[in-house]
Order: C-alpha cells, then sequence, then structure tokens
C-alpha cells in the first residue's frame, strides 16, 4: 500500500492542478475571457483556494509564466538550469549556438502560448505590461551571459565586429516568442524545423 501523502505533497498537487487549469484557459479563452472562478471550476477547488495560494489572477498569471518557462516548480534560475550550463560549457561555437536554439525550442513549445496571452493583454493592463517587460529583460539577460561566452571561445572574433551585447540582440531576435510564434503557429513549421532554421540563421549571424 502506497505511503499516504504528506501535507506539503497535497498542496504543491493541489497548486499544479490550478496551474495546469489557468494555463489552460488562459490559453484558450485569453486573460478577460478567463475568471478565477472558471480555474477554481476547472481545477475542482474553491474560489477561495486559488485567492488563498496566489493572490490575484494577475499574480496567478506570473506564476503560470514563470511555470512554463522552467517547466516544473522547482525555483532555479534559467542560467542554473543543466540546459543552460551546457550551453556554457560547450568549447566549440557552433555547438553552443545549435543548443541555445535546442533550448529555446523546449521552453517555447511550453511557454509561447502563455507568453502571447502576456503579450496581449499588456497593451490594457499596466501590471502585465510590466510583466511583460521584465519576461524581454530576464531573456535578453540570458541571452547575454550566452554571448559573453560565445565571445571567449571565439576570441571576441564574431561576424562583423559584433560584440556581446549585439550578438544578445540577434539571439533574443531569432529565438523570441515571436518569431517561434510566426514560423510555428503562424506558418504551420514543425518545432524541429524551427530549431534547425535558428540554430543555422544564428551560426550565419555571427560566426566568422
Amino acid at each position: 500500500m502506497a505511503a499516504p501523502l504528506t501535507r506539503a505533497e497535497k498542496a504543491r498537487r493541489t497548486r499544479r492542478r490550478m496551474l495546469d487549469a489557468a494555463a489552460g484557459l488562459f490559453t484558450e479563452r485569453g486573460w478577460a475571457g478567463t475568471t478565477v472562478e472558471d480555474i477554481a471550476r476547472t481545477a475542482e477547488v474553491g474560489v477561495q483556494t486559488v485567492y488563498f495560494t496566489f493572490g490575484n489572477k494577475r499574480a496567478l498569471l506570473k506564476e503560470v509564466l514563470d511555470t512554463a518557462i522552467a517547466g516544473d516548480l522547482d525555483p532555479v534560475a534559467t542560467l542554473d538550469r543543466p540546459w543552460a550550463r551546457e550551453v556554457l560549457d560547450e568549447p566549440d561555437p557552433a555547438t553552443q549556438l545549435a543548443l541555445q536554439a535546442a533550448g529555446a525550442r523546449r521552453v517555447l513549445r511550453r511557454a509561447a502560448p502563455v507568453l502571447d496571452v502576456v503579450r496581449g493583454a499588456a497593451a490594457a493592463d499596466a501590471e502585465l505590461a510590466a510583466l511583460w517587460r521584465t519576461n524581454q529583460e530576464q531573456r535578453h539577460t540570458v541571452q547575454l551571459r550566452f554571448a559573453e561566452a560565445l565571445v571567449a571561445k571565439t576570441g571576441g572574433a564574431l561576424r562583423d565586429g559584433h560584440d556581446a551585447a549585439s550578438a544578445a540582440d540577434i539571439a533574443l531576435a531569432v529565438l523570441g516568442p515571436e518569431t517561434y510564434g510566426l514560423l510555428v503557429t503562424g506558418r504551420g513549421w514543425s518545432p524541429a524545423r524551427w530549431e534547425t532554421w535558428a540554430a543555422d540563421a544564428l551560426v550565419r549571424q555571427l560566426l566568422p
């Protein structure tokens, strides 16, 4: 017989159920079309449980986004995750860029629909506009660290005189949810095709 769940594990599972319900509803109905009551009903919890756990709908959406980006509930920063460490530790510049594209593909398959919700709601909601800006800044921070590693591995000899700052800008554009959404969601590319294209684009833009 399986051991009974601890209170902490029960709470963790309930939290995950609410996050999954919210993610599905937000991406299906949008920010304005989703209510806390809808989320509670779908997660099979009381409305007050949602408020007690997350505080409000905006905080819930932020955690949905954080969870989608991370892929789990563990409070580990992107640059401390194994895939990011692999990018930084890879000695070959072209392979590093391929690993960046592969990592972006895995993150965006989970997070792109939620990022689209945040971006769409940002025009009418100041707090969600701030959340969108923060996400952009966080993505740039990650790409800048990757670009600094790339510069070191190439001895500073990036194509067309690019430095770490401009290399990060290029990676932010190529690997961003806007480009992924345009090609995968909008034009029907497979995520694998997008990854191959993105890795090739980064090599062509950044390596001599």
